[in-house]
C-alpha cells in the first residue's frame, strides 16, 4: 500500500483519547525513507504548514502506531500515522443554488459547461457555496457519484464531476449525467485519450514554434500552496504538456497547450519552468513585468492589461472524446472570454504599433 493511500484498519488509541476524531490516516510503504514526520505530512496534506503540524504534534494529536509523537519523529516503513482532533471533520453540504450556467451542449448522458473565471468547481475549504457544483445540482437532478481517492473532500459534493480546472481558469468542462457515462469518461481521462487544448497568454517570445515540456509535478517543498516541477522525478507525478505558438506579440505570446496528462496547475507550472509564466499569474510570478522596456508608458500599458484581466490568462479552449453511448468522436470548442480576448487584442495592437515605429 502506498503512502498516499488511506486505510480503514482499526488502531488502538488510549482510552482517554476515545473522544478524539480521526481527520487523516496514512500507512507508509515498505520502501519509505526515514524523514521527519512534519516534512512527511506537509507533502501529503493540502495547505498544511510546518508550524501547524508542529503545533499539532505539541498538542499530542499526531499518532504513530497508536502513540503520540513529536514533530521530530522519523517516519519508518509501514508506520500507521493518524491525526486526531477534538472536533469531527467538517461535513460539507452541497446546497443547490440558482446560479446561471453557460451550457454549451447537453444530451441524456452528459453536459458541456463553459465555466467563467472566478468560479470554483466544487466546495472546499473557504469556498462552500457559489461553486459550479452548487449550480449543477440546482439545474440537474440525480447526477451520479463515484468514488475518489482524495482524502479531504467527500465525493458527495461533486456529483457528475469527471475533471476540474482552476478557479481563475475559464473554459470547457464535461459533466456526466449517468453512472455509466461517468465511468467511461473517467476512464478516458485516466487513459489519456481525451483531447484537451488550452489557450494561454504567456510572457516572452518562445524560440520554437512548438515543443514539449516534461517534468514531474508535485506540491512545492517550500510553499505547500503551490505546485513545483521536479525534472529528475524525485517527487511528484509524471506530466507532459505540448505547446504550439498561435500568435507572437513581442513581449508576450499566445500559445495553445495540449495536455497529455492532467496534473494540478500543470500548464502554469510547466510554462514557468520553460521561462514563460502565464500572464498575470500571481501564484507563479506572471503578475509583474517580465519582458519589455523600462518606459513608464509601457509599465502603464501592462498594468492596464492586468486590470482588464484580473486573473491569469488561461482558458480551456476545447475538449474532444469518444461519446460514452454513441461511441462516436465528439469535439466541443469555446470562445475566449471577453477579458482575455480584450487583453489579447490590446497586445496585438501594441505589437503592430511598435513594429510601425521601428
Amino acid at each position: 500500500m502506498s503512502a498516499d493511500e488511506m486505510t480503514t484498519t482499526e488502531q488502538e488509541i488510549p482510552d482517554d483519547e476515545q473522544e478524539l476524531f480521526e481527520h487523516f490516516r496514512f500507512v507508509t510503504n515498505k520502501g519509505q525513507e526515514l524523514i521527519r514526520i512534519d516534512k512527511f505530512l506537509m507533502s501529503r496534506i493540502a495547505n498544511a504548514t510546518r508550524s501547524k503540524i508542529q503545533q499539532a504534534a505539541e498538542a499530542g494529536t499526531i499518532y504513530v502506531n497508536g502513540k503520540p509523537v513529536r514533530s521530530n519523529y522519523r517516519v519508518k516503513p509501514l508506520d500507521t500515522i493518524t491525526i486526531l482532533l477534538a472536533e469531527p471533520p467538517r461535513e460539507i453540504e452541497l446546497v443547490p443554488q440558482n446560479i446561471p450556467l453557460n451550457i454549451v451542449y447537453e444530451d441524456d448522458d452528459l453536459i458541456i459547461v463553459n465555466k467563467e473565471a472566478g468560479m470554483v468547481v466544487h466546495p472546499a475549504y473557504g469556498n462552500y457555496k457559489g461553486t459550479l457544483m452548487n449550480a449543477l445540482v440546482y439545474h440537474f437532478a440525480n447526477l451520479p457519484i463515484r468514488e475518489y481517492n482524495d482524502k479531504d473532500i467527500d465525493a458527495r459534493i461533486r456529483p457528475g464531476l469527471v475533471h476540474r480546472i482552476d478557479k481563475n481558469t475559464s473554459g470547457i468542462l464535461v459533466i456526466a449525467k449517468t453512472a455509466a457515462a461517468m465511468t467511461k469518461l473517467a476512464k478516458n481521462f485516466i487513459d489519456h485519450t481525451i483531447d484537451r487544448t488550452y489557450w494561454a497568454l504567456v510572457w516572452g517570445d518562445p524560440k520554437m514554434d512548438e515543443g514539449t515540456i516534461t517534468g514531474h509535478i508535485g506540491r512545492s517543498l517550500k510553499d505547500r500552496k503551490k505546485m513545483d516541477i521536479f525534472p529528475g522525478g524525485e517527487f511528484g507525478r509524471h506530466a507532459t504538456t505540448h505547446y504550439k505558438v498561435l500568435e507572437r506579440f513581442g513581449y508576450v505570446t499566445l500559445v495553445e497547450c495540449r495536455l497529455e496528462t492532467g496534473r494540478t496547475h500543470q500548464i502554469r507550472v510547466h510554462m514557468r519552468y520553460a521561462g514563460h509564466p502565464v500572464f498575470n499569474d500571481e501564484v507563479y510570478g506572471g503578475d509583474r513585468i517580465l519582458k519589455g522596456t523600462t518606459f513608464a508608458k509601457y509599465k502603464q500599458f501592462v498594468e492596464n492589461c492586468f486590470k482588464m484581466m484580473p486573473r491569469h490568462g488561461l482558458h480551456a479552449k476545447s475538449l474532444g472524446f469518444i461519446h460514452p453511448t454513441t461511441q462516436k468522436k465528439v469535439h466541443f470548442d469555446s470562445e475566449l472570454p471577453e477579458d482575455m480576448a480584450s487583453v489579447i487584442q490590446k497586445w496585438r495592437a501594441y505589437s503592430v504599433n511598435k513594429a510601425l515605429e521601428e
